[in-house]
């Protein structure tokens, strides 16, 4: 099983996330939640979740602040932004504070999961050394 921990402002949306998925379907098991950055920081010190879901803009610690806390601090979870800003700018910032997925809410639950069983399963071939070939035999344009 796979630890989660989702940090969201937005009571409705957390509850939304927390109901909707049939954790107990799923490789995944919902450790905790948390309304804003600040608050779960010492939540996820304790519980170590494989995956953090957070969403961008939170009052306080935000999530690329606090992502950026954890990273310093050598916490190993992958991270999935969510976010109601679909401006590439959050995206790309979203990308250089290590998130491994950015999603637009609303979203549907089963897109949520899909993302999850994607980055799992990546992160299976990085630990096992695996590398796609077609890596190696990019085009090249001029």
């Amino acid at each position: 099983m796979y630890k989660v921990f989702l940090v969201e402002d937005e009571i409705v949306v957390r509850e939304g996330i927390r109901n909707s998925i049939p954790w107990e379907d799923t490789p995944y098991t919902l450790t905790g939640e948390a309304p804003d950055g600040e608050l779960a920081l010492s939540m996820i010190q304790d519980i170590k979740p494989d995956i953090l879901i957070t969403d961008i803009r939170m009052p306080g610690l935000d999530g690329l602040e606090m992502i950026g806390q954890l990273n310093s601090e050598g916490n190993s979870a992958v991270f999935i932004i969510i976010s109601a800003y679909s401006d590439f700018s959050y995206a790309q910032q979203a990308v250089r504070y290590g998130a491994a997925d950015y999603l637009v809410k609303p979203f549907d639950p089963t897109e949520l999961i899909i993302r999850l069983n994607s980055l799992v399963q990546n992160k299976r071939r990085e630990n096992s050394g695996y590398t796609d070939s077609r890596s190696n035999n990019r085009r090249r344009y001029s």
